[in-house]
């Protein structure tokens, strides 16, 4: 549910109120980058990410079935947290499972399954065995994957892309567009893979057209 307006606990002295913005910000709840539905103070320039806003007390995720996510305000513990889908540094607001010790970060929490650039569609995995095709490693985070299993994203990746290229897809023809599920153009990115591996571009990719 979304509300015009809030008090929230992490800054009593003023309310917050939503708005959609086309521009990065970073949320003071979990510290992480964000982009589109926010709840702001204009006063403060204080920011947080809907979901860390409007957090549920605990949740469960389809990738950890036995495991029930409890929000806390503060990393658990005086060891250092990594969140288990984008394997950044937890500093702020969190969903922790006690019984495994698993962390997600609220944004991560609430990824959307699906991402597209406008051509490809890419879908959230927990596990996947092909290297990222921006930093070009494997890794034990979240990715997405084209669904003929050879593109592959990792969360924190899409996270750096959007930073990387925000003009370009907000202020542009990308306008239209949902915020939280739009990423840059991956036409440049597959042709150099595709170069690079093969010789030549096979488009072995689901695209928008196509549905």
């Amino acid at each position: 549910m979304k509300y015009s307006e809030i008090s929230h606990f992490s800054h009593p002295q003023h309310t917050l109120r939503f708005e959609y913005t086309e521009f990065p910000f970073k949320c003071d709840g979990c510290k992480e980058v964000g982009i589109g539905s926010r709840y702001k103070c204009s006063i403060c320039d204080f920011d947080l990410h809907m979901h860390c806003a409007l957090p549920s007390p605990s949740i469960f995720h389809p990738f950890y079935t036995k495991c029930s996510f409890q929000f806390l305000s503060r990393p658990p513990g005086n060891t250092q947290r990594i969140c288990n889908a984008c394997e950044k540094d937890v500093t702020g607001f969190v969903y922790h499972c006690k019984d495994c010790g698993f962390d997600l970060h609220p944004c991560c929490a609430k990824l959307p399954t699906m991402l597209d650039d406008g051509e490809f569609k890419l879908y959230l995995y927990r596990k996947v065995s092909s290297p990222c095709h921006k930093c070009g490693r494997k890794g034990r985070s979240w990715s997405y994957r084209s669904k003929c299993k050879k593109y592959n994203l990792h969360v924190a990746c899409v996270r750096e892309m959007l930073m990387e290229s925000w003009p370009d897809i907000y202020l542009g023809r990308g306008k239209s567009r949902n915020l939280e599920t739009r990423i840059p153009s991956l036409k440049n990115m597959l042709q150099t893979h595709h170069h690079r591996s093969r010789g030549k571009v096979k488009k072995c990719c689901e695209k928008l057209a196509d549905d």
